[in-house]
Order: structure tokens, then C-alpha cells, then sequence
């Protein structure tokens, strides 16, 4: 089934996010060659693309586990929380509709 995690970043925490986004990015890769990667990506914290300096407020993923407790378990060995990026993780059920 797929499961959404929902990170909420800390305030200024861009030097921490980018310190930790390489074990971050490796663990994501692992999803996505194993085929259970849907989507992922940051949150940025102004309107746009690039933020710059004002870094990002946090970041989605939707991928596949075998339960919501896997899910959640997956979403607790995140770099970005050991290194204190997020501030809260939510892990919901997600079924997509469309496209």
C-alpha cells in the first residue's frame, strides 16, 4: 500500500537539511530501484522553485510499505529527523485517485 510521510521542518534549519541531505537522497534512491518510490520531494518556503536562503519548510514522500507501521518505522530512521530538520513526521494511508 502506499503511504505518505509529511516532514515539517524546524525554523532555520536549512545548514542541517543540506548537511544530511546525501544520507537523506541515498535512502530515497533505495525506494525508487527497489520500485516503491511514487513521489517525493521538499516543500519550498517561499513561492518558488529555487528558495534560496529562505530554505524550505518541509517535504512529502509517497511511497510503498507493507504496513503503516513499516511506514512509520522507515520514516523515523530519516536523516533529516536525527539531524533535527523535522520538527513533527506524519505518516498517513494514501490512495491515489488520479491521474
Amino acid at each position: 500500500m502506499l503511504y505518505v510521510i509529511i516532514g515539517e521542518d524546524v525554523e532555520n534549519s536549512l545548514a542541517q537539511r543540506l548537511a544530511a541531505r546525501p544520507a537523506h537522497l541515498e535512502r530515497l534512491h533505495a525506494l525508487r530501484d527497489a520500485g516503491r518510490l511514487f513521489v517525493a520531494g521538499p516543500n519550498p518556503a517561499i513561492d518558488s522553485n529555487d528558495p534560496g536562503d529562505a530554505g524550505f519548510s518541509g517535504s512529502v514522500i509517497i511511497a510503498e510499505f507493507d504496513s503503516l507501521e513499516a511506514a512509520q518505522s522507515w520514516a523515523d530512521a530519516d536523516p533529516y529527523k536525527a539531524a533535527g530538520v523535522y520538527q513533527h513526521v506524519t505518516v498517513k494511508p494514501f490512495k491515489k485517485v488520479l491521474p
